[in-house]
């Protein structure tokens, strides 16, 4: 066992007996970039969350994957912080994706301060109080993620009607697409979510 991967293990609580994924992919030599990006992960948060870890066995894959979460979660776009994490939240809980429904779910309990809606976001967002558009925007979430072929323009017109401008459904489409790979990626590989994010905002 490197000394990276101890240390990751001794900041991440249950670490060496619950392990990020269950395939035996060992974690590559981490560079200077990828170190500083998981100790801001540390220093941020408190832990490093377990996807990261779970791509760090390819740390061109796992810089790719950093890089394009990092740009559509954190950019700035027409849609906030917490109306992306919902999206996040409803692509994964069509798609049944233990990691991010745990990780995301975790992230709109804090960014709306409001553990019900995060809860309800996770178990079923129709029951949620959302404004128009906010229900507008998920419903196309939904829709995209479970049956794709059925989108229509008659879905992106309701999207503008709502108040969304085709810049803001680019963003939701790739939101909703980025989730939907990642969702599987986690599925096929039994990622499990870091236990700090059980725990998070309630």
């Amino acid at each position: 066992m490197s000394s990276e991967i101890r240390s990751i293990e001794e900041k991440n609580p249950g670490a060496e007996s619950e392990k990020a994924i269950i395939l035996d992919l060992p974690m590559a030599e981490l560079d200077d970039e990828i170190r500083g990006y998981f100790q801001k992960c540390q220093d941020k948060i408190g832990f490093v969350p377990n996807v990261l870890v779970a791509y760090a066995h390819d740390l061109g894959k796992l810089k790719a994957f950093a890089a394009m979460y990092n740009d559509l979660m954190l950019a700035p776009s027409g849609l906030t912080k917490l109306e992306r994490e919902m999206i996040a939240v409803v692509v994964s809980s069509v798609n049944r994706c233990f990691y991010c429904l745990t990780a995301h779910g975790a992230a709109v309990r804090q960014l709306s301060g409001d553990p019900v809606l995060g809860e309800l976001m996770a178990m079923n967002w129709r029951a949620a109080a959302l404004s128009a558009r906010q229900r507008a925007m998920l419903e196309f979430a939904w829709k995209l993620t479970e049956t794709p072929a059925l989108v229509v323009e008659a879905d992106r017109e309701a999207l503008r009607a709502a108040g969304f401008v085709d810049r803001d459904i680019w963003d939701m489409a790739s939101v909703i697409g980025f989730f939907n790979m990642s969702n599987r990626v986690a599925t096929a590989t039994d990622m499990r979510p870091n236990r700090e994010y059980f725990t998070q905002a309630r």
